[in-house]
């Protein structure tokens, strides 16, 4: 996969350098590119953002610098790319997401800063527009280095194993069951017995119990619309006959 990112401030993509997608990008699963759109301003002191039209606080980023920014990196691409721009309009970002956008074999980011971009960016050069959340960041950065994050684990080779991506928390839309690892007992704290059984039948049956039964207490919306095995609807309905 290859990800261009478009920023103001490369600098603060540094964590990208490090685990797992510093892996990747050693690997040759993900490549990574940031432009910085002041290389593509008209102006000779390399200014993206001007005042609003009709007034207003703040400066918006002009759409020169973006659009120009964007045709360079279309040219050395073989594909178009699929265009992500970051602002707080956007769908929320999920794990749903993430899976969808880990097929894309080219993506842009486009990160903003200040008070917004001029709507021409929105409209026509954006082909969708993501959010993290509902708070306001200073900038782009950090929301984009999130999803990339995120998609990336979805790249077959990027984690050490094939299923782990599958069984994260969000994977299947369930938060993830306890897990536990040595020593057996720690400070007179235990094991549940049945992960020491090797019955993996019965283990399998503990971790999706458990897996509703966290999500039940700490995120019952998401189980609104989720689609249940019979096995896990029986579950369920014991949980919730348990809780009455």
């Amino acid at each position: 996969m290859n990800i261009d990112i478009i920023s103001l401030f490369p600098e603060m993509f540094a964590p990208l350098e490090h685990s797992i997608i510093k892996r990747a990008r050693e690997k040759g699963i993900l490549s990574l590119s940031i432009t910085n759109p002041r290389d593509f301003s008209y102006n000779r002191h390399n200014h993206v953002d001007d005042i609003p039209f009709g007034g207003g606080a703040g400066m918006l980023l002009k759409p020169e610098p973006f659009f120009r920014a964007v045709d360079a990196i279309e040219a050395r691409r073989e594909r178009r790319p699929h265009i992500i721009l970051m602002a707080p309009e956007g769908d929320v970002f999920s794990q749903k997401k993430a899976r969808e956008l880990s097929h894309y074999e080219d993506l842009i980011f486009i990160c903003g800063h200040y008070e917004g971009f001029d709507h021409r960016i929105i409209d026509h050069l954006a082909d969708e527009c993501l959010s993290i959340g509902d708070y306001v960041l200073t900038g782009g950065e950090l929301a984009a280095m999130v999803i990339i994050d995120a998609l990336a684990r979805m790249l077959p080779g990027v984690l050490g194993c094939d299923t782990c991506a599958e069984t994260d928390s969000f994977a299947c839309g369930l938060l993830e069951y306890p897990q536990y690892t040595r020593p057996r007992n720690y400070k007179g704290l235990g094991v549940p017995p049945v992960l020491l059984s090797g019955d993996h039948a019965k283990i399998d049956e503990w971790r999706q119990k458990k897996a509703l039964e966290v999500t039940l207490k700490k995120r019952p919306d998401l189980l609104n619309g989720l689609s249940l095995s019979p096995k896990q609807k029986q579950l369920l309905n014991a949980l919730k006959n348990n809780c009455d």
